[in-house]
């Protein structure tokens, strides 16, 4: 005998004892009469030591929101320093990230140190080489500061 004739005839038998069984098995249902239900009775064990663990963390992962709320809301204050701190620092070292890429480009940085030597040369002789200039200067820095603060001169 061929081995796939042999096989498809074993899973035949095998399918008709199958369908010999369920049909032993097969339960009637009748919908028009109303039966009894077994009464439910609860559990009796007491629940384990990681069931307690995960009540107790959805409970609390459930008032998370709340919790945060609260927090923000009554550290609020806190929290908007450290926010401005940290984006300052994160501000300062962008910059130095850019300064020093800026310095990394040839004959580009002896060109700023000379346009800054210029500019302080510029300034010594505009505002502080005499006393008149030098009252100008107070006059304009006290100005700004007035303008900063908020005190407005009549």
């Amino acid at each position: 005998m061929n081995p796939k004739t042999e096989k498809s005839a074993i899973s035949s038998e095998k399918s008709a004892q199958l369908a010999d069984e369920a049909e032993q098995l097969r339960i009637e249902i009748n919908a028009a009469e109303g039966g009894a239900l077994a009464p439910f009775s609860p559990a009796t064990q007491e629940p384990s030591q990681f069931e307690e663990i995960v009540d107790n963390v959805t409970a609390i992962l459930g008032d998370l929101p709340l919790y945060v709320t609260s927090f923000v809301s009554e550290y609020q204050r806190p929290i908007v320093t450290v926010g401005l701190f940290l984006s300052a620092l994160v501000t300062v070292r962008v910059i130095l990230a850019v300064v020093d890429a800026v310095n990394d480009v040839p004959l580009l940085a002896p060109f700023f140190e000379f346009v800054g030597i210029g500019y302080s040369a510029w300034f010594v002789y505009r505002y502080l080489l005499r006393a008149s200039n030098r009252q100008e200067l107070v006059q304009d820095i006290s100005a700004i500061k007035d303008q900063v603060v908020g005190h407005h001169s009549s």
